[in-house]
């Protein structure tokens, strides 16, 4: 009798509640996005920490694995945390010192390119029209001399408008400023708490789960979870290690053919093909602009090579790095780059390819399971 009232009172329940969120839909949306808001900075830290964790596991594999001293142990997190840290630091800075010098090189030529179009557009503009004069005549007064009072309306006026255009583009500026820097920190704080204590942690949520979880959810959970872990790590390792080997080919290559820009535009294509399928693309059009400032020959030479190099990595790269460690079909990939990317953008199709990976593992061992 008892079992069932649960169905009609689980049913209700869910009627109720989807009425509530009907009725209160935008004051539940603009809560959840106050939310998410509100919780980004910890989102975040949560995301460097799982990058962080991949480094620093791989350091505690190599900090005296086998030593039972008290010290070694001790100091085994705190070491090998702090190596991983500085192991991104120093990427970055080396990241930054390779595309810098050049970038600003590039953008120096571009400004020395444009310097005799400006003239050109200087000597047009003192060719006006007879209307464009007509509209500078208020500045006069009838005898032919300057109306000082109109001039000085005009200036004061154009100086309050470029004045307030710039006070608030600055207010803007340091807003922003002070906002990333404040989920920066917060973030790389909370991520620090999480990797020296992710044992407790892990502990404390499989004791939770147990608890409120019949050992049937449990264990579809857990395998639930273990599978996401396993296709994120295997795309993390293996996308860095198919952009370090792109990015050094690209350079290689460019230093080969003498192509201009080649430290910056192999560093630049190395970072964006972090990003699946579509990355690589995104830094060499970069990359063909800026050596088309030099040379638009070399330019569309780079473009060939470019072709080429990335046919390689697609047919032969790819599949060996990543294809076959998160197991995931090259058409799923597409389809989960394609998608990722209109739902959430650049973040979209960075994770879109480990979940497709996830559920097509989750999939085919369930299919395998009801046809064994």
């Amino acid at each position: 009798m008892k079992q069932e009232w649960k169905t009609p009172l689980r049913f209700g329940a869910v009627l109720f509640g989807l009425y509530l969120a009907v009725h209160y839909w935008s004051r539940l949306s603009a809560l959840a996005l106050t939310a998410l808001g509100a919780g980004f900075p910890l989102a975040l830290g949560a995301v460097i920490a799982y990058a962080v964790n991949i480094l620093m596991s791989m350091y505690e594999g190599w900090y005296f694995p086998k030593s039972k001293n008290s010290l070694v142990l001790q100091s085994r997190r705190p070491v090998c945390l702090l190596l991983a840290y500085a192991s991104l630091i120093a990427l970055v800075v080396l990241i930054v010192r390779m595309i810098l010098p050049e970038l600003i090189q590039s953008f120096t030529l571009i400004l020395q390119e444009l310097t005799p179009l400006l003239r050109q557009l200087s000597v047009k503009l003192n060719d006006l029209s007879p209307d464009q004069l007509a509209a500078l005549s208020s500045l006069f007064a009838a005898d032919g001399t300057v109306n000082w009072q109109e001039l000085a309306t005009k200036v004061v006026n154009l100086l309050l408008a470029g004045l307030g255009g710039v006070m608030g583009s600055l207010m803007s500026l340091v807003s922003a400023t002070v906002s990333t820097a404040f989920t920066a920190v917060v973030s790389v704080i909370f991520s620090i708490y999480l990797l020296m204590g992710k044992e407790n942690l892990s502990r404390q949520s499989a004791r939770v789960m147990k608890t409120y979880l019949n050992p049937r959810w449990y264990s579809r959970l857990l395998y639930f979870l273990n599978t996401l872990h396993n296709c994120f790590r295997r795309f993390v390792v293996g996308q860095c290690t198919e952009a370090v080997i792109l990015g050094l080919l690209c350079m290689v290559g460019m230093l080969l053919f003498q192509f201009p820009y080649a430290s910056m535009v192999g560093t630049l294509i190395g970072f964006t093909a972090l990003i699946p399928v579509a990355g690589a693309y995104i830094g060499a059009g970069v990359g063909a602009f800026l050596i088309f400032t030099v040379s638009p020959i070399k330019a569309l030479l780079f473009l060939v090579f470019i072709s080429v190099l990335q046919q390689l990595e697609g047919n032969l790269i790819y599949p060996k790095v990543v294809g076959s460690s998160i197991g995931l079909p090259g058409i799923w990939v597409l389809a989960a780059v394609t998608i990722g990317g209109g739902v959430l953008g650049i973040g979209g199709m960075l994770i879109a390819v480990p979940l497709a990976a996830a559920f097509y593992q989750i999939l085919r061992d369930d299919v395998a399971r009801r046809n064994a």
